[in-house]
This record gives C-alpha cells, structure tokens and sequence, in this order.
C-alpha cells in the first residue's frame, strides 16, 4: 500500500512522467491549463472520480449527488472531476473542500473551475483547475455519477488509479502499475541528485549522463 505523504515529499511530477514514458505509457499527463490555485500545493492519492453535467434550469435535487459524493469519500482519495470543461459553473469551492478534508481526501482534481480559492489557500487543501469563476453550480450543473470512469485534461482516470499533482502538472497512474511506478519514481529521484551533485562540482554532463543515466 502506498504512503501518498511520503509520494508527495519525495516525487514531483516529472520524474513521474519519465518513468511512465519509459514503461510505454506516454498519455497520462493532463492538459497543461489544468493548474494547481496555489503553486506551492501538491496533492497525490487515489482516483475518485466524478461527473457533472450542465443544466439550465434550478432542479429540486441540484446538490443531492454532490452530497453523497463528498460523503462518500474515503482517506487518500483525491477528487478527480469530468465537467466536460463547462465554464458555466463552479463545482468545487470551500466549503465542500473542508467537507472532503475532513473525510481523509487529499485534494480535487478538475477540469472546469472552482471558487472561494482564498479560503482554498487559507485552509492549505490542494486544489488544481482550469479556471476561476465565483459561480455556483445551483442552476448550472449538477452531479450525474460518480466512482465511474471519466477523462480530465485528456487522460481516462479510474477509481484506484493514483494522481500526482504539483506546479508542472497532473499525472495520473493506472493502478495495475502503480506501485512499480511509484517505485521507479524513487529510485530516479536518488539517480538525479547523485547527478545533480556531480554536476555541482563541476564534472561534465556527458560524463554523468554516461555514469547516472538521468537527464
């Protein structure tokens, strides 16, 4: 089982993106306008993923499987949602991140936008989007489902699968691989700063290249 604090510590994304790459999978890395709100979070946990559609009317039921979706959520997931990239609405804000803070998620993933990002930043949850809009989502989206499989910022995500967010970008990893992934990460990560540390004291980037295999 993964230890997603020690994942976030030590990994960023690149190195994530690297080994995938190496393992043959080159399509996991999503969209580049899909931001963290702050650019010191870094989230990493697992897929829980979920889908809103737009509306165009104010339903009796607007919130009702939003409810039930943040209730659901359990400790390391990482709220990753398909708005099909609405602009209309705003899914994600405060108050449903400190709902899912308080159930053991480690942050949101999403690819339309989201609100109250002060108090976002305040509270300290990693919360990644394609945008800002103080809308709310009564009238213009609601939840459709949610623990089925989407696709955010071009890369299909399924429940279980692992996301790692920071500054350069989201990632995420197919579960069946995930703990090889992770593993490589590490080990990358030790190669890079036995490089970095050649290359500080002068030696020549061939020469470490040739030695550590990193760049």
């Amino acid at each position: 089982m993964l230890d997603f604090k020690a994942v976030q510590a030590e990994l960023y994304s690149g190195v994530i993106s690297d080994v995938l790459d190496h393992l043959g999978y080159r399509h996991q890395t999503m969209s580049g306008d899909i931001r963290p709100v702050n650019a010191e979070m870094v989230v990493a946990g697992t897929v829980r993923p979920v889908l809103s559609v737009d509306v165009y009317r104010v339903r009796d039921d607007c919130y009702d499987q939003e409810i039930a979706f943040v209730d659901s959520l359990l400790t390391d997931d990482v709220v990753v949602a398909c708005t099909n990239r609405s602009t209309r609405t705003g899914l994600w804000g405060e108050l449903l991140s400190t709902a899912a803070r308080a159930r053991g998620a480690r942050g949101c993933v999403t690819d339309g936008y989201v609100r109250d990002v002060r108090r976002i930043v305040q509270m300290g949850f990693p919360v990644f989007a394609a945008g800002m809009r103080p809308v709310d989502s009564k009238g213009r989206s609601i939840v459709f489902e949610y623990d089925t499989p989407v696709e955010v910022g071009g890369v299909p995500c399924t429940r279980g699968d692992v996301v790692f967010g920071d500054v350069d970008g989201v990632v995420v990893v197919p579960a069946a691989i995930a703990e090889q992934v992770i593993a490589e990460a590490v080990h990358k990560v030790r190669q890079e700063s036995a490089s970095r540390a050649a290359l500080e004291n002068g030696g020549y980037l061939r020469d470490v290249f040739n030695r550590y295999g990193v760049l």
